[in-house]
């Protein structure tokens, strides 16, 4: 069966598995702070469905519609998303603090165990190492138009949005996506190599430079 999949559709999964493991930190937060986590649960299931099995991807996929079923699980991955953290703010704001305390201490994880597998020492290096963990749709929606790329430095422009619409459908505004993300990015690259950091201009042009 897995004659039918390629790196591509592997590279992917592993992404959609990330994030799901960024919802669990969330719920655990919505736990923490004495939310009817349950009764979200059941909200969000009939929403977006259930989150992946712990399964090997050959074993859940539909080999008849490959590239649906992916889109399909990112969608539905970060519209769980969106719920968790819209129930979450709603409950008080103020919990957004820890919300990013919470990307921020993700982010210096994954980066801490890329470091053990190489060194990442051209900003390159990292925007790729970068785009084994954030999800932006599909490779086909070109969400992302690399400028320069080189030892010092990525500069990238953000040529369409495909979270807004997800966010939205939550009642909330992309930008708290972003912001988030954005502190996720920051603290991966800095742990990766505090040479470089990650710079955001406009909302739509990013760049990783050698400080």
């Amino acid at each position: 069966m897995s004659l039918y999949l390629g790196k591509i559709h592997y590279w992917l999964f592993n992404k959609i598995l990330w994030f799901e493991n960024l919802e669990d930190l969330i719920i655990n937060l919505a736990k923490e702070k004495g939310l009817d986590v349950k009764k979200v649960e059941y909200e969000i299931e009939s929403k977006y469905g259930k989150k992946l099995e712990n399964k090997n991807l050959e074993e859940i996929i539909d080999l008849e519609n490959i590239h649906e079923w992916l889109q399909n699980r990112i969608h539905s991955s970060e519209g769980r998303m969106a719920t968790w953290i819209r129930v979450i703010l709603q409950s008080d704001v103020k919990f957004s603090s820890e919300i990013e305390k919470l990307f921020e201490e993700n982010a210096k994880e994954a980066a801490k165990k890329e470091k053990i597998i190489k060194n990442y020492l051209e900003a390159s290096e990292i925007y790729t190492c970068l785009n084994n963990y954030i999800l932006d749709g599909m490779p086909c929606d070109r969400v992302n138009i690399v400028k320069i790329s080189d030892k010092d430095s990525v500069y990238w422009e953000r040529r369409i949005c495909v979270h807004e619409d997800i966010w939205n459908n939550e009642n909330l505004s992309v930008e708290i996506f972003y912001k988030f993300r954005n502190i996720w990015i920051e603290n991966f690259v800095t742990e990766l190599n505090p040479d470089f950091q990650f710079l955001e201009e406009k909302n739509i042009n990013y760049k990783i430079v050698r400080v």
